[in-house]
């Protein structure tokens, strides 16, 4: 299993998918290309179908700039395709076609280039399920967070920390903006009025979901907005993570070192989805992206709270669970409606799995690798119109009414 550094990046939004993985290709492409006079983008699938929305073709020739480019969607391929996120890259010069390459845009930014070996980074846990890890971590005495470092090394700690400031601008960024998001959804920034909107006789619970909502709906809002974001696990899920762990902090008054602590116990569930399931919304549907996002987050919160091991997979078990069968079905291609407000919803969720965690762990009957391959085969088994194709759901009957 791959570092953390591979599943936390620091990047523009609207999607990790669709904008950040098919940018990198590009550029990837132009850099083997530097005598090309011109380049063509095919870009199928998912990528097609929600491509506008998610400013695909944008990212492309933003890679490929200066040297004209075309990028031309179809959503319909005349052949299988090895992933819904598949592209076709071209380069010319002379009007003669010199070289091609086709790329999987897989998730979170990551992307294989059919027919090389996947560039990668090398694997640094042994462990690839939580049962392994935690057998390994109760044999050292050790909790979750000891792991990551003695994996990792201590580096890991500088990085996190760079991820959890960039985390926390995006909350303050987001905070401090109003308007109408671009996209023709007409959809209004609410985190800046979520936030200020305190009612005198506000509860603490109350104002725990409003405050927890506001953090969530900064963060996606400059997603939507294709500011700078951190892919936990992806863009789409980018504000379940910081917003619950912005919260506690506040809550707790605990340090960063913790937070960094509950960052790599949370980044750490996130690489078991990553490895043995799919943080793809076009290949396994929102439960891969929000459900994961919910699952990081609870665990996190978990270790923060100091809990033990079979706790911690409670929490994140708990949380996948009930997001099960989750579609992604965004209005108009965009990461607006229903994925902003999804978003505040999972954090709440994922402290609701916190607080059930602490008591009933005991009473446990599922694993979290056990839901983790359901989550899987689900999003397989899942009609393709639930999965990032704006074909179904809330996107057909939007656009039908409308």
């Amino acid at each position: 299993m791959r570092s953390l550094t591979e599943l936390f990046k620091i990047g523009s939004g609207p999607s990790s998918s669709h904008t950040m993985g098919p940018e990198k290709a590009a550029g990837i492409f132009k850099s083997e290309n530097e005598d090309a006079d011109e380049f063509k983008a095919l870009i199928y699938g998912s990528l097609a179908k929600t491509g506008k929305g998610h400013l695909t073709d944008k990212a492309i020739l933003r890679a490929l700039s200066p040297v004209p480019a075309e990028v031309e969607f179809v959503p319909q391929a005349d052949f299988v395709l090895p992933h819904p996120n598949t592209m076709d890259l071209f380069a010319y010069r002379e009007g003669q076609q010199t070289a091609s390459m086709r790329v999987l845009s897989i998730g979170g930014g990551d992307i294989v280039i059919e027919g090389r070996e996947e560039v990668r980074g090398p694997d640094v846990y042994p462990e690839n399920s939580f049962a392994e890890i935690s057998t390994f971590c109760k044999a050292n005495h050790i909790r979750l967070s000891d792991y990551v470092e003695q994996r990792e090394g201590k580096q890991i700690w500088d990085f996190l920390q760079g991820i959890w400031e960039a985390m926390k601008r995006s909350i303050d960024e987001g905070l401090s903006v109003t308007g109408i998001l671009e996209g023709g959804l007409n959809v209004e920034r609410k985190a800046k009025y979520l936030y200020h909107q305190r009612d005198t006789d506000e509860s603490p619970e109350t104002r725990e979901n409003r405050i927890v909502s506001a953090y969530a709906f900064a963060v996606n809002e400059q997603n939507a907005a294709a500011g700078t974001v951190v892919t936990a696990p992806t863009c789409g899920a980018c504000g379940v993570v910081p917003a619950s762990l912005r919260y506690m902090q506040e809550k707790l008054q605990v340090p960063d070192e913790q937070i960094l602590r509950a960052l790599a116990v949370g980044g750490l569930i996130g690489n078991l989805v990553k490895q043995n399931a799919s943080i793809s919304g076009a290949q396994c549907g929102c439960q891969a992206e929000v459900g994961t996002a919910c699952s990081m987050a609870a665990a996190a919160l978990a270790e923060l709270s100091g809990m033990e091991i079979g706790q911690i997979e409670y929490a994140a078990e708990v949380a996948m669970e009930h997001h099960l069968g989750l579609t992604c079905d965004p209005i108009n291609g965009l990461v607006q409606i229903p994925c902003i407000e999804r978003n505040a919803v999972g954090a709440m969720r994922a402290i609701n799995a916190l607080s059930l965690a602490k008591f009933l762990s005991g009473t446990r009957k599922i694993s979290f690798d056990l839901v983790v391959q359901t989550m899987y085969e689900t999003g397989l088994d899942m009609n393709s119109r639930y999965r990032e194709t704006s074909e179904g759901g809330l996107a057909k009957f939007y656009n039908m009414g409308s």
